[in-house]
């Protein structure tokens, strides 16, 4: 398949860019309204705008324009006003099809069309993104449209065959670089339809039309959740990333779509790095052309020609490699906090609790009380416990992890939930997993 450079998107001939029930969108009605909002813009002043958009056409269209009007547009990963409101020293100003109490400059969506010649986009245009990396402090990264056109190409070589006269649908949110790259970046490059709005339940899905084949761009939280008996339609792709995809979901995934799950690995900061199809059990990952894993002393880095360095990038997981070259993913680097003086690791913490039986996840953290730190858990099980038999069951738990920790380390506050609480992107909501130590207990 001929991919088509976001430089050159608009160019392209005319054809359905992207669907919402049953109204379509052109490609000629997108080049004009990027023309409408390239003449409002370049009159506005300041740099950096962010992007906060429910509707994925539209933010797609914003996204062009600000890039044609020689703006760098910032894509801040949620729509929260009070965390706007704390990068607004970052930002110029705010674009967005849904209302916003900000006090930043504000310019809402309202489709208008205009005739024009669009200006080139910049050689060095780049777009900004936010993460919230491993401590919660978000972290700005920037990304060339090289490094996106780059990752597109991969993905289409990769999947080319499979994602021919695909519709592309998605239950990932475009506010983080998994979505933008995977359901707005791919399938523009690739001249494939995309869908307007994200999928947030399996009735949407049924819900698709049957006259299409699909690309679903997806997330391991979400498979996990599929109901069993879901009239799921046809796809041709099934893409997960953002965490693992246990096994057993993976199964589950591939009887209702009958088709197996490919997995993503990579980060806001590096990219894809790596891909695996889940076949089987434990399958390997593989390299992505031009990745390369290195093992140095202080962990593993990784160096890639989407990254807009030659000195790699640290990774926070620990890997095994295959003297071939494929890798297995064996958890994250070891989170290590001070707990009287004495080094804890969090996810030692972490592994014991996953050994004890019925406990399906857990998450460990370090609690400040009384000017004190200690240890606080979270587990998620599969019933709910009565107040009785959960007394009962953390003294069986405390006895179980006596002999692999040591004092400081055992758990002093416990808390117990059907789901330990992700993301959009499955990764751990830590604000929203302390909170749930904010009653005393």
């Amino acid at each position: 398949m001929k991919v088509v450079s976001i430089r050159d998107w608009l160019e392209a001939p005319d054809r359905v860019v992207a669907w919402q029930g049953q109204q379509q969108h052109w490609l000629s009605e997108m080049r004009q309204q990027v023309m409408a909002l390239v003449e409002t813009v370049q009159r506005l002043p300041g740099q950096h705008w962010a992007l906060c958009f429910d509707n994925s056409y539209h933010f797609t269209a914003a996204l062009l324009a600000l890039w044609h009007a020689g703006k760098t547009p910032v894509i801040p990963g949620h729509c929260r006003a009070a965390q706007l409101e704390e990068m607004a020293e970052q930002l110029d100003g705010v674009i967005s099809d849904m209302p916003l109490a900000v006090s930043l400059p504000q310019l809402r969506w309202d489709g208008a069309l205009a005739l024009g010649e669009l200006p080139a986009i910049a050689e060095d245009a780049e777009l900004v993104l936010f993460t919230s990396g491993s401590t919660g402090t978000p972290r700005r990264v920037v990304k060339s449209l090289r490094a996106l056109d780059l990752e597109a190409q991969w993905l289409a070589a990769l999947w080319a065959d499979r994602l021919q006269q695909c519709h592309v649908i998605a239950s990932v949110s475009h506010q983080h670089l998994y979505g933008l790259t995977f359901r707005i970046v791919l399938p523009m490059a690739l001249s494939l339809p995309l869908a307007a709005q994200q999928i947030f339940y399996g009735e949407q899905l049924a819900d698709q039309r049957r006259d299409r084949r699909y690309a679903f761009i997806s997330s391991p939280a979400f498979l996990r959740r599929l109901d069993p008996v879901l009239d799921a339609p046809s796809c041709a792709l099934i893409v997960s990333a953002g965490g693992a995809l246990p096994w057993a979901d993976a199964q589950h995934a591939q009887r209702a779509f009958e088709c197996a799950v490919d997995e993503i690995y990579g980060s806001t900061e590096t990219g894809v790095m790596g891909w695996r199809c889940a076949l089987e059990e434990n399958a390997p990952w593989h390299c992505f052309p031009q990745v390369k894993l290195v093992q140095q002393e202080a962990g593993w880095r990784v160096f890639s020609a989407l990254l807009e360095t030659t000195e790699g990038w640290p990774l926070d997981d620990r890997i095994v490699q295959q003297p071939s070259g494929v890798f297995q993913l064996a958890g994250r680097q070891d989170r290590v906090v001070k707990i009287e003086d004495k080094r804890v690791s969090l996810s030692e913490i972490e592994r014991r609790l996953l050994a004890l039986p019925g406990v399906e996840d857990a998450a460990a953290l370090a609690i400040q009380r009384h000017g004190r730190q200690a240890i606080g858990v979270v587990l998620a099980l599969p019933d709910t416990l009565d107040a009785a038999t959960l007394t009962q069951r953390k003294k069986q738990w405390k006895i179980a992890l006596q002999p692999w920790l040591e004092p400081v380390a055992m758990p002093r506050y416990w808390r117990v939930v059907n789901a330990i609480p992700v993301t959009a992107q499955s990764k751990r909501a830590w604000p929203q997993i302390e909170e749930l130590f904010d009653v005393a207990g």
